[in-house]
């Protein structure tokens, strides 16, 4: 682990690779799992404020289930996520003509509807950020279908934490980044028959 300020990161951000395949995982994030993506007190209240832009975007089972239930939900760790149609997709997903997941906040973003890219915790996956009492843990989640991406990164050589920099520059700040990059290259310079792991 790495110490800055006051989060404790994983090596596993310096020593996995990973890059998004979407022409393998087909957005798989999107709909696999038992809950819909986690999101802050502040992010919940933009998306209901935001949502008549995104209405017309969304599939009508994601309508009902928005009409019956609201954009979101406690899960049962107490976290407030986004609802998900019969226990697969998120409310504010879409798909492509090859019927590639996408996420209908991010096109909207890019269409300049709105100026949301999308909630933070989607934009850090593979990493997630547990806070505990006096420290932020910051590590990297394991999940099968994300193999094709690391497999992906791994070619590149392509490290999660330089994948990741805009939204770990959004979440923690330009001189954090900058600190976590500095430890990465010393860290890997001083193990490199590890580094591609």
């Amino acid at each position: 682990m790495l110490q800055i300020d006051e989060t404790l990161v994983s090596l596993e951000l310096i020593e996995r690779c990973f890059c998004c395949d979407l022409a393998h995982c087909k957005g798989a994030c999107c709909i696999e799992g038992d809950a819909g993506a986690p999101l802050t007190r502040d992010e919940f209240d933009l998306l209901r404020n935001i949502l008549p832009v995104l209405w017309d975007d969304l599939s009508p089972q994601a309508q009902a289930v928005i009409r019956r239930q609201g954009i979101g939900y406690i899960d049962r760790d107490g976290e407030i996520v986004t609802s998900i149609v019969d226990g697969e997709d998120c409310v504010f997903t879409c798909y492509d003509a090859d019927g590639t997941c996408c996420c209908t906040i991010e096109k909207a973003c890019r269409e300049k509807r709105i100026d949301f890219l999308k909630p933070l915790s989607c934009h850090l996956y593979p990493v997630r950020v547990t806070q505990h009492r006096t420290f932020q843990a910051v590590n990297y989640h394991h999940w099968k279908i994300c193999h094709s991406a690391e497999l992906c990164g791994a070619q590149k050589g392509l490290p999660v934490y330089r994948f990741l920099r805009e939204p770990l520059i959004r979440k923690f700040g330009q001189d954090w980044y900058e600190e976590l990059d500095l430890c990465a290259r010393e860290y890997l310079q001083q193990n490199a028959p590890n580094k591609s792991r």
